[in-house]
């Protein structure tokens, strides 16, 4: 039986607990959340600093606990599609992350934007799915204008905000492992 990480644990709560309460700052209106994608950074901050598997979790549990706690995302078939979204990412950049030999920026964004893409086709497809089964058509149109055009400014956002906040956590690991070796 594998142990529990206490730590990995604990970021963990504190990465749900920051992608719970970070959309109430787009005043939960669902165009600003669409565009500003502000579930998706705890997530993949989770991925990276605690592993594949409690990022994956995470980013299943995010949208079913905004749905029945906020009501936002809708259970179905929003909160469901996210989920699977989210944990996609939380799961691909953790396995990516994993694979850096030294910390590198360059690793950092190619995991980044390797999430970003395996996230946006499991949205896709889950949401054409899930709207094919309400007699729904989801176009490939819609498909590049959702995930891709009406993203920019949060796929911008990701890009500057996880990159600054891994450097930081990075920083004052490097001090701690310092300052205990003294």
């Amino acid at each position: 039986m594998e142990r529990i990480n206490l730590r990995k644990l604990v970021l963990s709560a504190v990465f749900l607990a920051v992608g719970i309460v970070l959309p109430l700052f787009t005043a939960q209106i669902k165009e600003i959340g669409d565009t500003l994608l502000p579930m998706h950074i705890p997530v993949m901050l989770c991925g990276i600093l605690c592993g594949p598997k409690y990022g994956f979790m995470i980013g299943i549990l995010l949208p079913f606990i905004r749905s029945v706690t906020f009501g936002m995302p809708p259970l179905y078939p929003n909160a469901i599609w996210m989920a699977l979204e989210l944990a996609t990412y939380g799961l691909v950049i953790g396995i990516m992350y994993l694979k850096k030999q030294k910390a590198s920026r360059g690793w950092l964004l190619i995991s980044l934007v390797t999430s970003m893409l395996a996230g946006r086709v499991v949205w896709g497809i889950s949401k054409a799915i899930l709207l094919g089964i309400g007699k729904k058509a989801f176009t490939i149109g819609a498909f590049v204008t959702g995930g891709f055009l009406d993203a920019i400014p949060g796929i911008l956002l990701q890009f500057i905000l996880i990159p600054l906040i891994i450097g930081l956590y990075e920083r004052v690991q490097i001090k701690t492992v310092k300052r205990e070796k003294q």
